[in-house]
């Protein structure tokens, strides 16, 4: 069979890797003296490391991280009390496997969001389906849906995700309702899927802040039965930067 044949089968399959990888040993010179097995392993490897790249572009993409960020670029400035251990251990995903929560407080500029996007990029990365919502917007969203009837869709959408992060909670009035919805998401993922919530509210007083008392109980024990803390302090990481680029 002609090479060129050989291609268009491998793409035909969509085995895009393969067919790149054969590509790229036809112009080597010194190809010849590899095994058949060994040039196979090869293909073979190309083709896995393709498909790879392109399940984590998909996931990322799907999961809209507000912040380009990773484990690896995380400040553990001694003023800002981070357990690095307790970090690397949450980019593992094994939090998301036993389906707890993870809930990270600080004040504003701490970079809350980008240690909640930098574990949602690793959770990618091992294959977990991930989602960042900013919850005062969503809240909003989910309140028009009610009214054109799309609220149990929307629902079922954030159930496929393995994990999901509600930014800012806390950071505009919640109305009775609202709180309810905020139930819901949370009752919906209770033990079966992991959430992480950011909130410049220490959580002593979110209890007050979601007003109806029994409410306010049933949403906080589903989110704090199983839950990992990162309470970050220092100063805000953004006027730091501007300092320093100044």
């Amino acid at each position: 069979m002609q090479i060129e044949q050989l291609l268009e089968k491998m793409s035909s399959l969509k085995l895009y890797g393969m067919a790149t990888a054969l590509r790229t040993q036809m112009q080597q010179k010194d190809i010849g003296q590899l095994s058949f097995d060994d040039r196979l392993g090869l293909l073979l490897e190309h083709e896995i490391l393709h498909k790879e790249d392109k399940r984590l572009t998909s996931l990322l993409k799907k999961a809209k991280l507000r912040e380009s960020a990773n484990i690896e670029s995380i400040e553990y400035k001694a003023s800002r009390k981070l357990n690095r251990s307790k970090i690397l251990s949450l980019s593992t995903g094994l939090f998301i496997k036993n389906n707890h929560n993870v809930v990270i407080t600080g004040a504003t500029g701490v970079g809350k969001t980008y240690i909640a996007c930098a574990i949602a990029n690793s959770a990618c990365r091992s294959g977990f389906k991930s989602k960042y919502l900013h919850l005062p917007k969503f809240i909003e969203e989910l309140s028009l849906s009610h009214a054109d009837g799309s609220f149990s869709t929307l629902m079922g959408k954030l159930q496929k995700f393995d994990l999901l992060i509600l930014d800012d909670f806390g950071l505009t009035p919640i109305t009775t309702k609202q709180c309810h919805d905020l139930f819901n998401i949370i009752e919906e993922r209770y033990k079966t899927r992991s959430t992480i919530i950011t909130s410049q509210l220490p959580v002593n007083k979110w209890h007050t802040y979601l007003g109806e008392p029994t409410l306010a109980d049933a949403v906080l024990d589903r989110i704090l039965e199983q839950v990992e803390r990162i309470e970050i302090e220092g100063d805000s990481m953004r006027n730091l930067k501007k300092v320093e680029s100044s």
